[in-house]
């Protein structure tokens, strides 16, 4: 069970704490120390999987607890993001991507309850979408220009990308679904 690559995991979860109080921390370079925790945070969402993968240690808890730990990360960014800049530019793709990540965490569970669950696995496209979401949080997070480029603008045109792919995504995951879900209400 406490296999690397799920302790791994488990410290995803034990940082978010730890990012949180970051954020708030009254220094000039807190908004820098969150983004390099929030790297770290989605390099090990990509260290735990190669090496589960690779050591042949996929346990039902890793396959649990990753996409909760990534989940929870992203969803505590994002809002801390929205109440440092509360502006509906920001909180319309955080909304998008919190309720899609909501949703399709249902269905998954909905889907696992009929013995489907594969039909809506984790896709490519749900991949590049987490990638390019986890460097827009890493962006907005550093909001700092570098060479001149605002990268707080640049994480902004990022998240409204993941967010858009977001929707595509969970569009996809619906379609696959759809069978069973149109069985279920025709059974109603």
């Amino acid at each position: 069970m406490w296999t690397i690559p799920n302790i791994l995991t488990f410290s995803r979860v034990l940082l978010i704490p730890i990012f949180v109080i970051t954020f708030y921390l009254p220094l000039q370079q807190a908004r820098l120390l969150c983004a390099i925790l929030f790297a770290i945070a989605a390099l090990t969402d990509w260290l735990d999987g190669h090496l589960a993968r690779k050591w042949s240690q996929t346990t039902h808890l890793g396959a649990f607890l990753d996409p909760v730990a990534d989940k929870l990360m992203v969803a505590v960014a994002l809002v801390l993001l929205v109440q440092a800049e509360p502006k509906p530019s920001l909180a319309i793709p955080a909304l998008v991507i919190i309720s899609r990540e909501i949703t399709v965490s249902a269905l998954r569970e909905w889907m696992a309850e009929l013995g489907a669950r594969t039909q809506v696995a984790v896709s490519n496209m749900g991949k590049i979408k987490t990638t390019l979401q986890m460097f827009a949080i890493f962006l907005l997070l550093l909001k700092y220009p570098i060479l001149g480029c605002s990268m707080f603008y640049i994480g902004w045109i990022l998240l409204c990308i993941a967010a858009a792919l977001t929707i595509w995504s969970m569009l996809l995951y619906l379609k696959a679904a759809w069978p069973n879900l149109a069985s279920a209400t025709n059974r109603n």
